[in-house]
């Protein structure tokens, strides 16, 4: 312990150039500020700067997962406790006034109060190299399909006789027909098409090639990283792998199987009053995880006996489709906590 220093608390607000951070006491009052840029030197000297102040109970980041990831990382090898703070609410916002200063000292005064106290992922795993590789995976979709929905719609605007030529083939065979395309003069419009469902053609090609890719890629981090979670019933890799995502690779963050339904918003929440006594859908959460366990109820209520004498025996007992599906997103929940908060297996580079 700094003799003559008292015990403190840091809050930073991340931005893409600079972190604004703020010290604050253990009344809640602020000691000093500070803007640093987001360098490896900047991060020692913000450390630096914050120790200089008193000994460090904890650092409020937020945006741990993107401006305020390197921050946190450096902090974490420092053996400096990072607790993730949320962006402040809009009513205190709107009373008190939105500065990167302010932001800063709000961060260091939830985790002084105990209203922030979620532990960032660590981000130096596998499960890491499976966001990633899922990132990308996800930006390949989205642009195959506009690739698909372009082409569709110039086929529908073709002349009559490319049109006549292209409508009634198979999508595969139809890709294949378009990328194979020539074209002569450009000032000629169905040349021009031709031109444009060849690139478009092409395009689709390529982007499915990089899926393919990926998805083995991926098939080969999911099974390494978690094969207890790829036994279950109705777990595929996509899914799993939006798990594993959510949970990151420290897991021990999550305490109980509660906090992890929770986190993927399948706790239901008090809506009570009076002599009314009901739960909520939870909207919150992570919706990614949400939809990869909606999913695997899906797949679980067409293959899986015990899943559908389930549905069969609430559904006698007057619940809809949708409740049972929300009850079977939390039992599901419960059922693969174990799997996904033990350590994750080592794996080798491919």
């Amino acid at each position: 312990m700094n003799p003559g220093l008292s015990r403190m608390t840091v809050g930073v607000d991340t931005h893409a150039d600079t972190h604004v951070a703020a010290a604050v006491d253990p009344l809640g009052r602020t000691i000093a500020t500070a803007a640093f840029p987001t360098t490896l030197a900047g991060y020692a000297d913000l450390l630096a700067w914050a120790r200089s102040h008193g000994d460090i109970d904890g650092v409020g980041v937020e945006g741990t997962g993107c401006w305020g990831a390197g921050l946190t990382r450096f902090l974490a090898d420092h053996d400096v406790r990072v607790v993730e703070v949320l962006r402040p609410d809009r009513r205190d916002r709107r009373s008190h006034g939105k500065s990167d200063t302010l932001d800063a000292e709000a961060a260091a005064r939830a985790v002084l109060a105990g209203t922030a106290t979620n532990t960032p992922k660590s981000r130096d795993g596998v499960v890491e190299a499976i966001r990633a590789l899922r990132s990308a995976r996800d930006g390949a979709i989205k642009a195959r399909s506009a690739a698909r929905n372009q082409l569709r719609c110039l086929i529908v605007a073709a002349p009559a006789g490319l049109r006549a030529d292209l409508e009634d083939l198979t999508w595969t065979r139809l890709v294949a027909a378009c990328a194979n395309l020539t074209a002569g003069d450009l000032t000629d419009p169905a040349e021009a098409v031709k031109t444009a469902l060849a690139s478009m053609a092409r395009r689709w090609q390529h982007l499915h090639a990089e899926i393919t890719a990926l998805d083995r890629q991926l098939d080969t981090l999911v099974t390494a990283a978690a094969p207890q979670l790829l036994e279950r019933t109705g777990i595929g890799v996509q899914s799993a792998a939006d798990l594993l995502i959510t949970v990151g690779d420290n897991p021990q963050r999550i305490a109980t199987e509660a906090s992890f339904a929770r986190l993927c918003g399948v706790a239901p929440l008090p809506a009570s009053s009076g002599k009314i006594t009901r739960h909520r859908l939870n909207p919150g959460g992570d919706r990614r995880a949400n939809r990869a366990l909606y999913t695997i109820v899906i797949t679980r209520m067409r293959l899986d006996e015990r899943t559908r004498d389930y549905v069969a025996r609430r559904t006698e007992q007057g619940r809809s489709t949708r409740e049972i599906i929300r009850c079977l997103k939390r039992y599901v929940a419960r059922e693969i906590y174990r799997d996904l908060i033990a350590p994750t297996q080592p794996v080798t580079a491919t």
